[in-house]
């Protein structure tokens, strides 16, 4: 399937909407009572709709235990999942070893907030 590409009602017949002018072409929501695009009338410019978007060409794979993070590559997309905070630490020490990271979680970060937390209830419990 390819591309979509949404333009403003009449780009084609006027200048002043795009026509051999693109800086111009760009897309305008069709407000109109009789418009027909906005009805989505066959033989009419497409209108933006959930379901044009391209899928991603690298999968992405989600991480929601330990044997999900076996044989896994470093330039691999991978996100961690909806997990409990013990499976989470684990999984962050273990993916630090294998040097993968994570699109929704900067390790290093995560790290060092743990390790604060841990120093201030032992400090706590003095």
């Amino acid at each position: 399937m390819t591309k979509a590409k949404f333009l403003k009602r009449d780009t084609k017949r006027f200048s002043k909407f795009g026509k051999k002018r693109k800086k111009l072409l760009s897309w305008r929501k069709p407000k109109g009572r009789d418009n027909k695009m906005r009805e989505k009338r066959r033989g009419y410019p497409c209108v933006v709709k959930i379901g044009y978007k391209d899928r991603n060409k690298e999968e992405i794979k989600i991480i929601s235990n330990m044997k999900d993070l076996d044989g896994l590559e470093k330039n691999e997309k991978i996100i961690l999942g909806n997990i409990g905070k013990k499976k989470k630490i684990e999984i962050i020490e273990k993916a630090k070893e294998l040097k993968l990271n994570f699109e929704n979680v900067n390790i290093s970060s995560f790290l060092k907030k743990l390790e604060k937390s841990k120093k201030d209830a032992g400090e706590n419990k003095k």
